[in-house]
């Protein structure tokens, strides 16, 4: 089991965000958790990576107890995240946003070449733009920055904070596919995406969200059945990017 979490609760000051929440990543899964907006599905990932504070429960990272950890500790040990929003930096240049990827693990520049060819085998548009300042990058080319410089990290568990969000069907469908590769290099990647059925055709195992419980959990493909749940708690698609 690479990541286990247990009665996760977490909290922005007075508001409790989690309550409770459990879930399980096996090694080289890729499991979706689903919800609408303020199910707490960010706050999750951002409870892992020790960026919200946890009041009580668990996180076990490939055996060990991480909970509460500085979050530069959490991530030199194998976690990358692609948050919401991209946070890419403006101001630098594609191939030096991507190197930054690199600095959460020891120096390997055999390594760093190796990954830096598979990001833009992955995503041309990169190589093509390499030179040029992330700002001046559509939204799209900036969500293919934002993975592509976690993977520079090499990681063993990569977290995705809505990479769908905001961007045009076109775009989301080339995004989805790149997260298939991903997949099948054997990152084991736990998927936060408010776009249900994308995630459920990626994804082997999906958690449904809301107001910061988890009300449910099954295979991927038995959750497409289940038209109610996800109607009653993922809502729309994305807007144009």
């Amino acid at each position: 089991m690479i990541l286990k979490i247990e009665d996760l609760v977490s909290s922005y000051g007075v508001i409790r965000a989690l309550k409770g929440v459990s879930l399980e990543v096996k090694e080289g899964e890729l499991v979706s958790l689903l919800g609408a907006n303020g199910a707490g599905k960010s706050t999750l990932l951002k409870s892992i990576i020790g960026m919200v504070k946890i009041n009580s429960g668990h996180i076990r990272y490939e055996g060990k107890e991480i909970t509460g950890l500085p979050a530069s500790r959490i991530i030199n040990n194998g976690i990358s995240i692609v948050p919401e929003g991209r946070k890419i930096f403006a101001d630098m240049s594609v191939a030096d946003n991507l190197e930054l990827g690199s600095f959460s693990r020891k120096p390997d520049k055999a390594l760093d070449k190796q990954i830096l060819e598979t990001v833009y085998e992955f995503f041309p548009r990169l190589y093509e733009r390499r030179n040029q300042m992330g700002g001046l990058l559509s939204g799209g080319e900036q969500q293919m920055l934002a993975i592509g410089r976690a993977m520079m990290s090499n990681p063993r568990l990569l977290l995705m904070d809505e990479p769908s969000m905001g961007l045009a069907p076109l775009v989301v469908e080339e995004v989805f596919a790149v997260i298939r590769k991903l997949k099948a290099t054997g990152v084991t990647i736990l998927l936060v995406e408010q776009n249900a059925s994308m995630a459920l055709e990626v994804s082997d195992r999906a958690y449904v969200l809301s107001t910061g419980n988890i009300v449910d959990q099954d295979t991927s493909e038995n959750m497409k059945k289940k038209n109610s749940l996800v109607e009653a708690y993922l809502g729309g698609g994305n807007k144009e990017d």
